[in-house]
């Protein structure tokens, strides 16, 4: 074969391998039950796993996933929690993963109370509550909102340490919602490489979760959710309320990390300025009653998924 068919078969490749990484399916990591609620007049499903130890747990701790996860991201925090002896509760929030898609008022306190239920049917007095990027902000609320069911609170780079409507330009749900359905698998895995400062082969898998939306029938009002719950984040700040929060409350910062939710409308100069997550986090733990913060040097947006060792010990050490 002369050399100059190599071009086209490299990428003929390409494509093949780029087609199989867009179908590949993610198996979450433990049986999903469904719990059954009704909000604002609809009934809607939320998927979730319940993982519990071999001898009796000692204590439970709930996992929020962030805006482009679902629960399966948890799977190794899932593992090595069960393993110390704690249960673990992991649900898709509505709108997301597994659970149903409804066309709600998608607010920060309609997820708090959806989740709050969950739990009261599985019988859960006291609760961990570990929240990532925007499950961060959904956990910041949860505690405010259940202050006596809320025992600890966990904090791992979480969105809204500052308030993007303050300095985002302003875009309407059809605007986001034109950009959410012209997502592609390239443009998922371009924006989960930001929360990274080195990408590694191994992290594929959080986008093949995350694209296997891609693939339903049902895309284009997923779209719409997707939009609809951006304008929750820019519209539903946390970040003026960390007085409210009474839990013992770990902040987890990686100084790496300088996450925007928006950050793609900002010129160069306020990409710069804002996003800074050590200045954040510094900040934050001032106005947290009871805040500990803890930074980690080369870290990005993920510590769980970048340093798993770390982060088990800096959170079996907290919640022991």
């Amino acid at each position: 074969m002369s050399h100059k068919h190599y071009p086209a078969i490299i990428v003929l490749i390409f494509c093949l391998l780029t087609t199989v990484l867009v179908q590949a399916q993610v198996a979450y990591p433990y049986p999903i039950s469904k719990f059954s609620i009704m909000l604002e007049n609809k009934q809607v499903q939320i998927a979730y796993m319940d993982v519990k130890p071999d001898t009796a747990p000692r204590r439970t701790v709930l996992l929020l996933h962030g805006k482009n996860f679902n629960g399966y991201y948890w799977k190794d925090v899932i593992a090595f929690l069960v393993k110390a002896g704690y249960r673990v509760i992991v649900p898709d929030q509505p709108g997301w993963g597994q659970s149903d898609r409804p066309d709600l008022h998608y607010s920060f306190h309609l997820l708090a109370y959806a989740t709050m239920q969950l739990l009261d049917s599985l019988h859960i007095q006291k609760i961990t509550v570990v929240g990532h990027s925007m499950g961060g902000m959904l956990a910041a609320r949860f505690a405010m909102m259940y202050p006596d069911k809320t025992e600890r609170l966990v904090l791992e780079d979480p969105i809204g340490l500052e308030d993007y409507h303050r300095f985002i330009p302003y875009q309407t749900t059809m605007e986001l919602y034109k950009q959410e359905k012209a997502a592609t698998y390239e443009s998922y895995k371009k924006y989960q490489e930001g929360y990274y400062p080195q990408w590694k082969p191994e992290y594929e898998q959080y986008v093949q979760a995350q694209a296997q939306d891609l693939k339903n029938p049902d895309f284009d009002h997923i779209a719409w959710v997707n939009a609809v719950t951006y304008q929750m984040i820019y519209d539903q700040p946390v970040c003026y309320e960390w007085d409210r929060i009474a839990a013992p409350t770990l902040l987890i910062i990686g100084d790496e990390d300088r996450t925007v939710v928006g950050k793609a409308l900002l010129n160069d100069d306020d990409k710069k300025r804002y996003g800074q997550y050590p200045a954040l986090g510094k900040k934050t733990k001032e106005q947290l009653p009871n805040g500990i913060l803890i930074e980690l040097p080369g870290i990005g947006h993920i510590p769980h998924i970048q340093d798993l060792p770390q982060f088990q010990q800096i959170l079996l050490t907290f919640i022991k």
